[in-house]
């Protein structure tokens, strides 16, 4: 079963839904078995995109293409880990989104150039600040792995060396 159907969310009954406070929307849990066909069709476009953007080849990509425009091979070449195969799947997952251009160019051999669209660039900021996050908080997140690795060694009668 694909992650973001309608039948991977009804495991449980329960899902997420957005709703609106005052001044700012709220993410809210809902059930949906009492959600109207609509509203369970919304929550699926939802999580189908925050899973598109979310996902680590597409928060590089999207970070990369945020100075400038590059080629495949130099998006490849700056992802550490990307496969071929995985990159282009992502540049086109992100494209049909409206949130990568793809230009070709008629030359010999032909060039294709990949650049953030005026959609795509409103991620920046968000993605910014994730990684921004990300750096603050590694000290605090890399103490936090090794108390708990001692934990579970001192739990499972182990020394926390190994």
């Amino acid at each position: 079963m694909e992650d973001g159907t309608l039948e991977s969310q009804r495991h449980n009954g329960v899902g997420t839904v957005t709703g609106e406070e005052p001044g700012h929307t709220a993410v809210t849990e809902v059930d949906i078995r009492k959600c109207n066909e609509a509203d369970v069709e919304a929550h699926c476009r939802v999580r189908e995109i925050l899973d598109r953007v979310a996902d680590k080849w597409s928060l590089l990509v999207i970070a990369l293409l945020a100075d400038r425009g590059r080629r495949f091979t130099e998006l490849r070449s700056e992802i550490d880990g990307i496969s071929q195969r995985m990159l282009t799947l992502t540049l086109r997952r992100l494209e049909r989104d409206g949130l990568v251009r793809r230009t070709v160019h008629p030359v010999v051999p032909p060039r294709v150039d990949y650049d953030l669209t005026p959609l795509g660039t409103t991620l920046i900021g968000p993605i910014e600040a994730l990684l921004q996050w990300v750096v603050d908080h590694t000290p605090e997140i890399a103490a936090a792995r090794a108390d708990y690795e001692a934990r579970a060694a001192h739990d499972n009668g182990e020394s926390p060396t190994g």
